[in-house]
């Protein structure tokens, strides 16, 4: 396993994971466009319908030639492709590479049910027919250590192109905003999530600051003290009630709960 990850972590390591050319606009508070190419391995995952590609979730680069998403975003009806480099929807600036996904080298985690989002293990990994180019707008993220877990109201940044706002319009820029993260223990209040919460997933921003529709398989981006940001969350689901419901806090899948599983997964479909 170790010897067929090398030439993965050879490529990372000659870009640099989770270090974007464009940094950041680190002070938003509720969401706004994302500085152009500053989240570089958010990928567009789009389907083909009546001849034409469109997006449905978002997604992260963790290899040149693997994507990590939501396995809810994944229906073996569908046909897809992913699209890096983007920006704005409305836009070709050149940097768009637009690379299609063959249905059996999409990998659903085994134990993930559709019809029980709160169950979690909600990922899903895509492996590209071809390798993205890397470069200052297309780059790598960085995965979190196996089992960290981020404390209470630790700042991260969620990225996507989902919905505004509860039915709200999509944008055609890329959007971010602040998502403080929402440790277990506080997001299971019985008010709040009550319980729902498992290991596996982690609770982040509430109230005014959400994910919604088309953000999901989205990264949660969490910058280290090394100054790398990491991809910890994959943006799973929003209440009921709707996007930015008070005190239910946006939920991702847990990252770094699944390690094992995707350097396994990667590792036997090299």
């Amino acid at each position: 396993m170790l010897r067929l990850l090398v030439p993965v972590l050879l490529v990372a390591g000659a870009f640099g994971c989770g270090q974007p050319v464009y940094s950041p606009n680190a002070r938003v508070v509720n969401g706004e466009d994302a500085i152009p190419h500053s989240w570089p391995w958010q990928i567009s995952l789009q389907y083909e319908k009546d001849g034409e590609y469109r997006h449905t979730c978002g997604g992260s680069l963790i290899a040149p030639d693997w994507v990590m998403t939501a396995a809810h975003c994944i229906s073996k009806s569908r046909k897809y492709k992913v699209v890096l480099g983007e920006y704005d929807m409305n836009q070709e600036d050149g940097s768009e590479q637009h690379i299609p996904v063959d249905s059996k080298d999409i990998f659903v985690h085994p134990k993930w049910f559709s019809i029980c989002a709160a169950c979690g293990n909600d990922i899903a990994l895509m492996k590209l027919s071809r390798s993205a180019e890397l470069s200052d707008k297309v780059q790598l993220a960085c995965l979190p250590p196996a089992g960290e877990i981020l404390p209470n109201e630790y700042p991260c940044y969620i990225s996507g192109w989902g919905r505004l706002y509860t039915n709200g319009p999509l944008p055609d820029k890329l959007q971010q905003a602040v998502l403080p993260v929402v440790d277990n223990p506080h997001c299971n209040q019985p008010d709040w999530w009550g319980g729902v919460i498992r290991q596996n997933m982690i609770c982040a921003g509430g109230d005014i600051r959400a994910g919604c529709n088309g953000d999901s398989g989205g990264p949660l981006n969490c910058q280290a003290t090394d100054g790398r940001w990491y991809v910890h969350g994959i943006a799973s689901f929003v209440s009921a009630l709707g996007c930015n419901a008070l005190k239910k806090p946006t939920v991702f899948t847990r990252v770094s709960d699944f390690d094992a599983w995707i350097h396994e997964t990667i590792a036997k479909n090299v």
